[in-house]
C-alpha cells in the first residue's frame, strides 16, 4: 500500500506564522533599529534577541537561546533562529535554524539529513513554544 503524498497545511501554517508575530510583538520593545539587542534572562536560560534589518514592512531577527547545558556541554548547540517579521501582513516566519540554511516548505521523506516532511512547520512551532516562554523573562540587557 502506497503513502499518502504529505500536503502542506497552508492555513494552519500561516496561522502559527500569526501567533508568532504576536508573540514577538509582546516583548520586543518599540522603537528599534537595526543592530539592536535585547537579552531576556528565564528558567529557559538567556534568549538574546539582535534586529538585523529594519525596513518600513519587514524585520529580521536572529534569535539565539543560550542555557547552562550549551556551556557544560560544548557539543550542545542552543537554538539560533533568523526570523522576518512581516508587519505588513502580521506574520513571522523562521528562514533559518542553526541546523538548515533554508528551510523549505515540504521535504521529501526520507532525505539525507532525515528532515520530517513538516520540517518548517515543526522549527517554527518551536519558535512559538520559545517566544511563549519569553513571556515570564525579564528584560535584563538592552544595547
Amino acid at each position: 500500500m502506497k503513502a499518502k503524498p504529505y500536503r502542506v497545511d497552508l492555513s494552519r501554517f500561516l496561522a502559527l506564522c500569526a501567533r508568532n508575530y504576536g508573540h514577538i510583538q509582546q516583548w520586543l520593545p518599540r522603537g528599534h533599529s537595526a543592530g539592536q539587542q535585547w537579552q531576556w534572562q528565564g528558567v529557559f536560560g538567556c534568549l538574546s534577541v539582535t534586529l538585523l534589518e529594519n525596513t518600513p514592512y519587514t524585520q529580521v531577527l536572529e534569535i539565539k537561546r543560550y542555557s547552562a547545558l550549551g556551556a557544560l556541554n560544548p557539543s550542545m548547540q542552543d537554538p539560533l533562529l533568523l526570523v522576518r517579521v512581516y508587519h505588513d501582513a502580521q506574520l513571522a516566519e523562521v528562514l533559518t535554524s542553526r541546523q538548515i540554511c533554508d528551510l523549505n516548505p515540504v521535504y521529501d521523506y526520507p532525505n539525507m539529513h532525515m528532515y520530517q516532511r513538516d520540517e518548517k512547520y515543526q522549527v517554527n512551532a518551536f519558535l512559538e513554544d520559545l517566544l511563549k516562554i519569553g513571556h515570564r523573562a525579564t528584560l535584563v540587557c538592552q544595547s
